[in-house]
């Protein structure tokens, strides 16, 4: 392991996240707690820096943080199969897809809406009208 040492700004750029995000995760043990030095400043290592890439990436793919912990509780056990694995990306896999369908549908919604456009003036704008309520 290289014993490199980082502070949480470097830490936060190696990876494209938010320092606010590195203490958060941190608050919610997704991260390892770092040493600190003797002026009290967080101190990370190499380890640090390739769990919060793993976690930024699976943040990526729109992984929850609760899959995130689990996948990472999982990593930490090399020897495990990886069934569990798995079953955490079909999970997410049918979750993207459900979003996908919504996503699909709201895009009719809004072509119907937008071909029904007479481009005339705000008063009879067929957009506004399916946006209201209640009959004007």
């Amino acid at each position: 392991m290289n014993a490199r040492v980082m502070t949480i700004g470097h830490l936060a750029r190696e990876t494209g996240t938010n320092v606010e995000t590195v203490r958060f995760y941190e608050k919610s043990g997704l991260l390892p707690k770092p040493t600190r030095t003797e002026g009290n400043y967080r101190s990370y290592d190499r380890a640090h820096l390739n769990r919060l890439s793993f976690i930024r990436r699976a943040r990526d793919l729109g992984f929850s943080l609760d899959q995130i912990r689990t996948l990472l509780a999982l990593s930490d056990d090399g020897d495990r199969s990886c069934l569990a694995v798995d079953e955490i990306a079909k999970e997410h896999r049918l979750e993207v897809e459900r979003k996908i369908a919504d996503l699909q549908s709201l895009k009719k919604e809004l072509d119907r809406m937008i071909d029904q456009c007479g481009h005339g003036v705000v008063a009879d704008c067929r957009i506004i009208e399916s946006l209201s309520p209640y009959d004007s």
